[in-house]
């Protein structure tokens, strides 16, 4: 559905505004957060606290930011039970070199499982967004992810409608709707929660996501950026909100 382009975007985009921004890849069993910021071939640092040991993250477009892909081979399967996903993520919580972070962004798996218990459980968050595309399987997940949140306490901050329609490279004036059409709005109407934003699917989205270069960076003006921008603002916006409360 892609969660992590909108993530990686998301946070990119705040680290653009002028923000302090962190970026936790908690997808231990599918880390591709490092090869969409640029950091593949990057090295996380090991250094010893007075807690223990600490890790540097890497960083690049602005984002710090920590993943299990930085410790384990690019082919190496995560063959863990949930206790070993629990521990990781609190490492990655706790004994990471953050600074100081106006906001740390985590991109979560699909589902409703160990890690997204384990980052409510381990942190207060400020609020989820919930990454779907229009069609009716993938509203299905979705809508279980937000009843989730929303049972455990999380805001909901908003629904983010990803892959809206394609927008072919030699015809821009044409949108197709590949997955449908209105879904994003209609569960959003459903359910009380805001629509964030639809995100077109162009190719150039792809391409930055393999090359490292995220599309508010490489791409800024188009139609995909000028979306995935506006929806970092709408969730800022909330944030502070909710902050002030």
């Amino acid at each position: 559905m892609g969660k992590t382009t909108v993530a990686v975007n998301v946070a990119v985009a705040l680290a653009n505004s002028g923000a302090k921004v962190g970026m936790l890849d908690a997808d231990i069993y599918g880390p591709n957060v490092p090869t969409m910021l640029g950091l593949e071939s990057a090295q996380v640092m090991v250094q010893q606290g007075a807690a223990g040991e600490v890790l540097e993250p890497a960083f690049n477009h602005g984002v710090k930011m920590v993943s299990m892909g930085f410790l384990i081979d690019k082919d190496q399967p995560v063959i863990w039970r949930g206790p070993m996903l629990n521990g990781i993520i609190r490492q990655f919580l706790y004994q990471v070199q953050w600074g100081e972070l106006d906001y740390l962004v985590v991109d979560l798996p699909p589902g409703t499982g160990d890690a997204q218990l384990t980052l409510i459980q381990a942190v207060p968050m400020a609020g989820a967004a919930i990454v779907t595309t229009p069609q009716n399987v993938a509203l299905l997940d979705a809508r279980k992810g937000l009843k989730m949140f929303q049972q455990l306490g999380v805001p909901v901050l908003g629904i983010v409608e990803n892959m809206s329609y394609f927008i072919p490279p030699d015809m821009p004036e044409r949108h197709y709707d590949i997955f449908g059409s209105g879904g994003g709005e209609k569960t959003s109407t459903e359910l009380g929660v805001p629509l964030l934003g639809c995100v077109p699917l162009e190719i150039p989205v792809r391409q930055g996501g393999d090359v490292g270069v995220p599309i508010v960076i490489g791409e800024p003006e188009s139609a995909s950026a000028l979306a995935l921008k506006e929806i970092a603002f709408r969730i800022a916006g909330k944030v502070s909100v909710a902050a002030l409360a």
